[in-house]
């Protein structure tokens, strides 16, 4: 008989929050899948855990996922966490979660703190319809098309963001929604340091070009505003982008000044235009 993958939410920041039944999991199973062990050894030494542990991250993800496998299906049980978090969540564990369905293998969870669910709880925006991007693509082109997407949602979109990485996210983000778009960026859950301010991404452009950015960011984002019936289309407000490019602008131009009248991303018009010319 096969055992059990057991998905162990574990603290975001405060070793704290982690629960009476994360600790009895942890203590009963017969190994753990860790992102990094030795992050996961400081929360076992907090709770005095000794258990056999196994490296699980996203570069090793395929072969350390046969191996885990095969321990199961011999019997044994596996506690999966992460570094902070529930597992499965924006990381790889969701292919190991697959692969267990695949072959009949049980999953459980036990809850636990969630960096997604207690920024949009802290940001004051609207938590009755959301989405969560994760992190944004890096690559050029996916990414453009990501950040149109997000110019264009009426929920509220939720961005985790490395502080190395912010800067430009928050320039991407203000070019493609517009720099009156509000936003709340929560830093350092529940640590000492924890911040949620909200703010406005030309605000926060302006303030992380001026202060290095530090610790865990999480971006709850403000959905794109109701249009009027009236509003234009895309592609009405794309064709008033090339009049005034045939006026003199240049397309970068037009596109900020039809964005300002039109509540269009600017990078939503400008490849809007691009597609039309071609």
């Amino acid at each position: 008989m096969s055992g059990t993958l057991c998905l162990v939410g574990t603290p975001i920041g405060n070793l704290g929050d982690f629960s009476p039944r994360g600790v009895e999991a942890l203590k009963d199973c017969d190994f753990i899948a860790a992102e990094d062990t030795r992050v996961t050894l400081k929360l076992l030494s907090r709770y005095e855990i000794k258990k056999p542990m196994v490296s699980y991250h996203e570069h090793n993800k395929a072969e350390s996922g046969r191996r885990i496998l095969e321990r199961l299906l011999a019997g044994e049980t596996c506690c999966l966490v992460t570094d902070a978090g529930m597992p499965a969540i924006s990381d790889p564990g969701e292919d190991l979660v697959r692969l267990c369905y695949e072959n009949d293998v049980a999953v459980t969870a036990v809850p636990g703190p969630s960096a997604v669910i207690t920024a949009l709880a802290l940001s004051g925006r609207d938590t009755t319809r959301f989405v969560f991007e994760g992190f944004l693509p890096v690559q050029p082109g996916v990414r453009r098309r990501r950040l149109e997407e997000i110019a264009a949602e009426k929920r509220t979109v939720i961005v985790y963001e490395a502080p190395h990485k912010l800067q430009r996210t928050l320039a991407d983000l203000c070019e493609a929604l517009g720099g009156d778009r509000s936003l709340t960026i929560c830093r350092e859950l529940t640590k000492l340091h924890e911040e949620a301010v909200p703010t406005t991404l030309s605000q926060a452009v302006e303030k992380y070009s001026q202060t290095e950015p530090k610790g865990e960011f999480v971006l709850v984002i403000a959905g794109a505003p109701e249009r009027p019936q009236a509003q234009l289309t895309l592609e009405e407000a794309a064709r008033q982008v090339l009049s005034l490019k045939a006026e003199g602008e240049s397309l970068k131009a037009a596109a900020k000044a039809v964005a300002a009248r039109t509540g269009y991303g600017k990078s939503a018009l400008y490849s809007a235009a691009l597609d039309m010319e071609e």
